[in-house]
């Protein structure tokens, strides 16, 4: 729940011609999808469809990824119910596209969310007239929730996170805390950590804790592409450097050359978190031999394979098993899900900074499921040390999918509570 990013919100709003201008820099950028900033101004010609409509709102990719399970379980079970999906990233639309798409679900309809301007929060209210909504973790804008509890549409907060600072932030304004967090009717903490903080500000709308990302199922795979790439690969050294930041694919370089004269035909494949940054990558590491997989480039027989393609995770923990997960090596970090690559069954390493998904670390590191390397020489040992004994890296990596099994109970119990607000009973 960021402070700043309110406070640059309610700022904005005085500046609406200035955002329009923003906008054609966000499209300049590659950061907005061209033909649709009007949703940004919530400018619509979709006429709202019949029967109830839930707004669900996710910021980026890691909140759509966990609200997911929940969706499904959602319509499951009420057909005449619409869902309005709204992102703040593209990267988020297309997992969503993505996943849509295989399960062919039309009563979702995914839209941008609008930025934090009165009018044009007003008018996407107005056209879409949600029976309730739901946002998603910390992506909190005053205009727009302010307008909900005007109309008199139920809130709830999903998974709600706040970090330490975050939260030492909040503190310097308890009133306008409770002010923002009291327009939801239901709050569900993301842990019982966020629960007390939340108290802390007197914040009592509180639901048990329920961490969604616990409950998400496993990411998906192209089974044909896996099957060969599998064959491709098969019986050769591979690691994987998965959502990588910047300074995290040189001591991915570093790890490569320090093994490969020990590893023959060693593959090292980078995911970086960010796709549109793969040339950037590939020019940084000559002269390592490298391989773009967005340019239809086949893995090298030795050296650097850069998944610059989006939604591509669930093949690749899949291929690799011994897996580093980025954003993590490099201050400030903040980490990005190690419970995705636990779930499928890898042996899991992270870098110190991983304030983002402490619980998720200590839970994996309690079940002696992951580890906290500090630099590229002890990734390298730990990557070394799983190659040389593939019995203990699956030992490992069973023990990270036991860590997740437990919380099966959490998309049931999200689900019931949004099904209340429908209904009236939340």
């Amino acid at each position: 729940m960021s402070l700043p990013r309110l406070i640059w919100a309610s700022a904005a709003t005085l500046a609406a011609p200035g955002l329009r201008v923003l906008l054609w820099v966000r499209l300049a950028r590659g950061k907005e999808m061209p033909g649709r900033l009007n949703e940004r101004r919530a400018i619509e010609t979709t006429p709202r469809p019949a029967g109830r409509v839930l707004w669900l709102h996710a910021a980026s990719v890691g909140e759509t990824a966990s609200i997911l399970p929940v969706l499904a379980r959602l319509l499951q079970d009420a057909n005449d119910l619409t869902v309005l999906f709204t992102t703040g990233t593209t990267t988020a639309a297309a997992l969503l596209a993505q996943r849509l798409a295989a399960e062919r679900e039309p009563r979702v309809l995914h839209r941008f969310v609008p930025l934090d301007v009165p009018a044009w929060a007003a008018r996407f209210l107005d056209h879409w007239q949600p029976d309730a909504a739901a946002f998603v973790e910390s992506e909190l804008w005053p205009n727009l929730l302010s307008a909900c509890s005007i109309r008199g549409i139920p809130l709830m907060l999903c998974n709600g996170r706040m970090s330490a600072r975050s939260f030492s932030r909040w503190q310097r304004t308890p009133q306008f805390a409770r002010e923002i967090l009291s327009k939801f009717r239901r709050i569900q903490p993301r842990s019982e950590e966020d629960a007390e903080r939340l108290r802390r500000l007197d914040i009592t709308n509180l639901d048990p804790p329920a961490d969604l990302k616990f409950a998400a199922a496993p990411l998906p795979v192209d089974g044909v592409e896996l099957a060969r790439l599998a064959e491709t690969l098969k019986g050769r050294p591979l690691w994987f450097a998965a959502s990588t930041h910047p300074g995290e694919e040189a001591a991915a370089f570093a790890v490569h050359r320090a093994l490969a004269k020990h590893h023959p035909g060693l593959l090292t494949i980078i995911a970086p978190r960010h796709p549109e940054r793969g040339a950037t990558i590939a020019a940084e590491a000559a002269p390592l031999t490298a391989r773009r997989r967005s340019q239809g480039e086949a893995p090298p027989r030795e050296g650097i394979w850069i998944a610059d393609t989006l939604g591509e995770l669930g093949l690749l923990y899949r291929l690799a098993g011994i897996v580093f997960v980025g954003r993590s090596l490099v201050p400030p970090g903040g980490g990005q899900n190690p419970l995705e690559p636990a779930r499928l069954g890898c042996a899991i390493a992270v870098g110190p900074h991983t304030a983002n998904f402490a619980e998720h670390v200590a839970l994996l590191r309690g079940a002696d499921a992951l580890a906290v390397v500090t630099d590229a020489t002890a990734l390298a040992g730990f990557v070394a040390a799983k190659l040389a004994d593939p019995d203990a890296a699956r030992a490992m990596a069973c023990r990270a999918e036991a860590a997740v099994r437990h919380h099966s109970d959490v998309v049931a119990r999200t689900a019931d509570a949004l099904r209340a607000l429908l209904d009236g009973r939340g």
